[in-house]
C-alpha cells in the first residue's frame, strides 16, 4: 500500500491564490475551501490512493515561535484565507479523511511523525508526502519516502534531493540553517550561499562537524575563510536555526495505520457541508461514496 500524507495548509493556500473568491449563503468566504475540496477529490480519484491523512496548521504559531522571535507567524496570512482554516478542516473530515489539526506543533511535524511511525511497516510500500515544501525533503528516504509536488506532477526521491540541494536528506536542516529559509523566517548565516553550503555539507554533513578554521577544510568553496569566521561567530544561532528547521517526530497522533484507510466520501456529511457552504456544483463531484 501507499500512504498519502497531505500538507493541507499548503493545499489551502494554493487553492486560495488559484481560485476565484466565493461566499456561502451566510456570507463567509469559501473560495479557498471550494478549491481545496476539488484538489482533494482529484487526489482521491487517482488509482492507488487508499490511505490518506491531512495535516493542518490549526494556528500558524507553534512551539518554534517561543524559541525564536523571528519565526513565521500568522501576520502575513490574508484575513479572507484565515477565516477559512476551520471550514477547510471540516471539509477534509467531510471527505472521509483523517485530519490532524496542529496547535503546539506544525502540520509538517505531524507528517514527520507519521513517516517515522509507518515507513518501516511491512504493509507499506511507499509514503508519498504531498507537498513541495523543501522542509519536507529531510524526510525523503530512497524511493520509499518521497515528496510529490502535485501542481507540477513532480516526484522527489532521495537522488532528486541530492541533485537539487547538493546534500542528502539528513543534511537538509543544516542546509536551511546556514542558507536560511525566508518562508519560515530563518535568516541563515552570512556568507553561506547555497552552492558553498552544499559543498561544505556534502563533506561534513552537519554544522557542528565543520572545522572552525577553513585551513582545515577538505573543500575549498569561494570565500571559505569568511564562511568559517562567520560560522564560528554565529555557531549558537546556526544550531538554533537547525533546531527550528528540524521536523519533530513525537506528535501524539492517535490513529492506527488502518484508521488512515479511505473508504469513500460519507454522503450525508459531505452533502450537508456543500449545501451549508453553497457549493452546490460540488454535490455530485465525488467518484466514490462510503455510504
Amino acid at each position: 500500500m501507499k500512504i498519502h500524507l497531505v500538507d493541507a495548509t499548503y493545499e489551502l493556500f494554493r487553492a486560495h491564490f488559484g481560485s476565484p473568491p466565493a461566499a456561502a449563503p451566510d456570507g463567509r468566504p469559501t473560495g479557498a475551501v471550494r478549491g481545496f475540496i476539488q484538489t482533494m477529490l482529484a487526489l482521491l480519484a487517482q488509482p492507488g490512493v487508499t490511505h490518506v491523512a491531512c495535516a493542518f496548521d490549526h494556528v500558524i504559531e507553534s512551539f518554534r515561535n517561543d524559541l525564536f522571535d523571528g519565526y513565521k507567524d500568522g501576520s502575513g496570512v490574508p484575513q479572507v484565507l484565515a477565516e477559512q482554516f476551520d471550514t477547510a478542516e471540516e471539509a477534509a473530515a467531510a471527505l472521509g479523511l483523517v485530519v490532524w489539526p496542529m496547535v503546539e506543533f506544525e502540520a509538517d511535524d505531524a507528517i514527520a511523525t507519521a513517516v517515522h511511525r509507518w515507513k518501516d511497516h511491512p504493509e507499506v510500500d511507499q509514503i508519498v508526502i504531498c507537498s513541495p515544501d523543501k522542509d519536507m525533503t529531510q524526510l525523503v528516504q530512497g524511493d520509499k519516502v518521497v515528496c510529490l509536488d502535485r501542481r507540477r506532477g513532480l516526484v522527489v526521491n532521495e537522488d532528486a534531493v541530492v541533485n537539487k540541494f547538493g546534500v542528502p536528506p539528513e543534511s537538509i536542516p543544516d542546509y536551511l540553517a546556514l542558507v536560511g529559509d525566508s518562508a519560515d523566517g530563518i535568516p541563515g548565516v552570512p556568507r553561506w550561499g547555497a552552492k558553498s553550503t552544499a559543498q561544505v555539507l556534502a563533506r561534513y554533513a552537519h554544522v557542528e562537524s565543520v572545522p572552525e578554521d577553513a585551513a582545515d577544510w577538505d573543500v575549498s568553496p569561494r570565500g571559505a575563510a569568511s564562511m568559517a569566521r562567520q560560522l564560528t561567530q554565529r555557531l549558537r544561532e546556526a544550531l538554533l536555526y537547525r533546531s527550528l528547521a528540524t521536523l519533530r517526530a513525537d506528535v501524539p497522533l492517535t490513529e492506527s495505520l488502518d484508521d488512515l484507510r479511505w473508504e469513500g466520501v460519507p454522503r450525508r456529511r459531505y452533502t450537508d457541508l456543500c449545501r451549508r457552504l453553497g457549493l452546490l456544483r460540488l454535490l455530485d463531484a465525488p467518484a466514490r461514496w462510503s455510504e
